[in-house]
């Protein structure tokens, strides 16, 4: 016969057989919350690797298109390179100048129907209102002929592709010739000039 005293341990008052993987018991708070922790930083560390490796992906796809688009291009320039070379094989036996000036031009007009398809376009220049964001002002001339901030002369062409600008046109641009003095003026400096002199 037992008593109080000998009352035996059994796992379900002990606890020393509980499952550490359970579920931690309702009325456990800080059980509770420390799961919540681990879970919140679980899923905190997987999308900081989903993230990593979209930006390596995103880095990758375009340094692909980059690339693509480079090939591309050379291929287009390639047939203009190819005639450059026979013009200049074939101007060492050319009998007249004005064979080889038509050898050149019609490399010229390769180009520019290549660069038409590429998108590439040539910034307007002479007789144009100067736009700062297209061109770039080399030289100011005093002109009547010309409203000021006309461009007179294209020093180095300007090209952009679509509507982005790659190099920015070269340009002389209209100045309003400097005032002349009036006649009264003229006499006042020279008045002033000639009393300088003689003191």
């Amino acid at each position: 016969m037992t008593t109080n005293d000998e009352t035996q341990s059994t796992p379900e008052n002990s606890g020393e057989n509980k499952d550490p993987g359970a579920a931690p018991e309702a009325g456990d708070p800080i059980a509770a919350i420390t799961a919540e922790r681990d879970q919140l930083r679980d899923q905190l560390l997987r999308t900081a690797a989903d993230f990593d490796n979209y930006r390596k992906r995103t880095r990758r796809e375009i340094d692909e298109a980059k690339a693509r688009g480079r090939d591309d291009a050379v291929k287009d320039i390639l047939p203009v390179f190819d005639n450059l070379e026979r013009a200049v094989a074939a101007a060492d036996s050319a009998q007249t100048v004005a064979s080889v000036v038509e050898g050149v031009k019609m490399v010229l007009k390769l180009f520019e129907d290549t660069a038409e398809r590429m998108g590439l376009t040539r910034v307007k220049t002479v007789g144009e209102r100067f736009d700062p964001a297209v061109h770039e002002a080399l030289q100011q001339q005093e002109t009547d002929a010309h409203p000021a901030g006309t461009i007179l002369t294209e020093i180095v062409p300007g090209y952009k592709v679509g509507e982005r600008l790659l190099r920015a046109a070269m340009v002389v641009v209209a100045r309003k010739p400097a005032a002349k003095p009036t006649e009264g003026e003229a006499q006042a400096a020279a008045a002033a000039d000639s009393s300088k002199h003689g003191a």
